[in-house]
């Protein structure tokens, strides 16, 4: 159980701070059930309620400087995410993002930045799909990085475009 005061990330969210634990007032909620009550960072006006017992919200710890440091040192032995075809690809983009899993969303990151600058060479445009979960994955990877080492979300921009940039040479 986390407590308050905490920071998690949530998958639609972000980094969130555990601002409160309730009961719901509401006819729909049960009055028993216990609920996170988070505030994301980026978007502080916004409330978001996830049950305390329910784990298909896929929610952690955000990590800590030395584990964001051992995700930067790994992005170069990470796989990039395999997707065995098109019709796949969108399921597969938003099973990395819910995951909330660093690693999978550098495996989705490397698999778009691979496919884009394929399409590139042959003149094609990057496609709706990859560049809309390109983004969020890119987003949720480096606000946590930027906040687990308390830097700027372009520093982190530019770490992991030169580790991405170390694996392709």
């Amino acid at each position: 159980m986390f407590e308050i005061g905490e920071f998690v990330v949530n998958a639609n969210n972000g980094i969130c701070r555990v601002e409160d634990i309730v009961h719901l007032d509401m006819s729909a909620a049960s009055k028993k059930k216990k609920y996170y009550l988070l505030i994301p960072i980026e978007e502080k006006t916004a409330k978001v309620y996830i049950p305390v017992d329910n784990n298909n919200h896929k929610i952690r710890e955000v990590m800590n400087e030395d584990q964001a440091w051992e995700v930067i040192e790994r992005i170069p032995t990470v796989e990039k995410l395999e997707v065995l075809s098109d019709k796949q690809r969108e399921q597969k983009y938003k099973e990395a993002i819910q995951s909330c899993n660093p690693e999978k969303l550098i495996a989705m990151i490397k698999n778009v930045h691979e496919r884009t600058q394929k399409r590139n060479a042959l003149g094609k445009k990057t496609t709706a799909i990859d560049e809309r979960y390109f983004k969020q994955a890119e987003n949720n990877l480096f606000t946590e990085l930027a906040f687990a080492l308390g830097r700027d979300k372009q520093e982190m921009r530019g770490i992991i475009a030169d580790r991405l940039e170390s694996v392709a040479q």
